[in-house]
C-alpha cells in the first residue's frame, strides 16, 4: 500500500514508522513546508492518512477527495464540514473514512459506554460526567473522543439531551477537559449516586494504538467508495 501522509507531526511520524515496519510505502508527505500539493499525488498514492489541525483538515480532505485519493482522517474539531466532505467523496467517486479515535481499545470502550448508558437509563439516581485529559499541544477541547463518548450516552440515556463543557445541568452531560504534559489520552465516564459510584476508563499508553488503527483503516479503505467509520471496519 502506498500511503500519502498529510501532516508530519508526532502522529504522522508514528504512522510512518509502523507502516514501514509492516512493509507499506510512504508515497509522500504533505506538511506546511511541502513543495508538492495533495493533487500532485493522484495516481501515486493508494490512500492518504490525515492528522493535522482543525483549521487545516477541511481543505486537506477536500483536496484529497477531489484528487480521488481515498482519505483516512484522524483530525478532530472540524465536523461542521463532515456532510460536505462525505458528499464530495461521493461526487468524485472515492472514499472517506473518519474516526475521532482509531484505537481498537477506545472503540471497544465506545461500545461498552453505550451499553452501560442503556442500562443506567433505568436508574435516575446516578448522574453522569465525562473527564478527558490530553497533552498540552492538543488544540480542541473537549476532545473528539469525549464528544463521541457523550453522543453514545445521549443516544441511550433519555434524561440527558446535550453535553456541555465544564457545565453540569439536569439535562446536560458535563465534560471536563484537561491539558497536561504529554498525556496521550485518558477518558473516564463516571456515574455517581448518593450511595455509590460506577467508573469506566480508557487510558492510552502510547500513540501506537492510534497509528495502528489508522493504518488498518487505510488498508481496508483501498478500493472502496463512500463514507465509513470504525464500526464499519470492526463490525460492531
Amino acid at each position: 500500500m502506498r500511503i500519502l501522509l498529510i501532516g508530519y507531526g508526532k502522529m504522522g511520524k508514528t504512522i510512518e514508522r509502523l507502516a514501514t515496519e509492516q512493509g507499506h510505502q510512504i508515497a509522500g508527505v504533505i506538511d506546511v513546508n511541502s513543495e508538492k500539493t495533495i493533487a500532485d499525488y493522484r495516481g501515486e498514492a493508494d490512500v492518504a492518512i490525515e492528522f493535522t489541525h482543525p483549521e487545516a483538515a477541511y481543505e486537506n480532505l477536500k483536496a484529497s477527495v477531489k484528487a480521488q485519493i481515498p482519505v483516512v482522517c484522524g483530525t478532530t474539531g472540524w465536523l461542521e464540514y463532515y456532510d460536505e466532505i462525505s458528499e464530495l467523496a461521493a461526487a468524485h467517486d472515492t472514499a472517506f473514512f473518519y474516526a475521532s479515535n482509531y484505537s481498537i481499545g477506545v472503540n471497544i470502550f465506545f461500545a461498552i459506554n453505550e451499553q452501560l448508558a442503556k442500562m443506567m437509563d433505568n436508574y435516575p439516581a446516578y448522574d453522569v460526567e465525562i473527564d478527558e485529559t490530553h497533552h498540552i499541544h492538543k488544540k480542541d477541547a473537549p476532545s473528539g473522543t469525549a464528544i463521541t463518548i457523550a453522543e453514545g450516552i445521549l443516544d441511550n440515556l433519555k434524561r440527558k439531551s446535550e453535553w456541555k463543557l465544564e457545565e453540569s445541568t439536569d439535562q446536560a452531560i458535563n465534560i471536563r477537559a484537561h491539558r497536561e504534559g504529554e498525556v496521550y489520552g485518558k477518558h473516564t465516564v463516571t456515574y455517581d449516586s448518593p450511595i455509590d459510584q460506577i467508573v469506566i476508563t480508557h487510558d492510552a499508553h502510547t500513540r501506537d494504538g492510534f497509528a495502528l488503527g489508522a493504518i488498518q483503516a487505510a488498508l481496508w479503505l483501498v478500493g472502496k467508495k463512500g463514507t465509513y467509520g470504525m464500526r464499519d471496519l470492526l463490525g460492531f
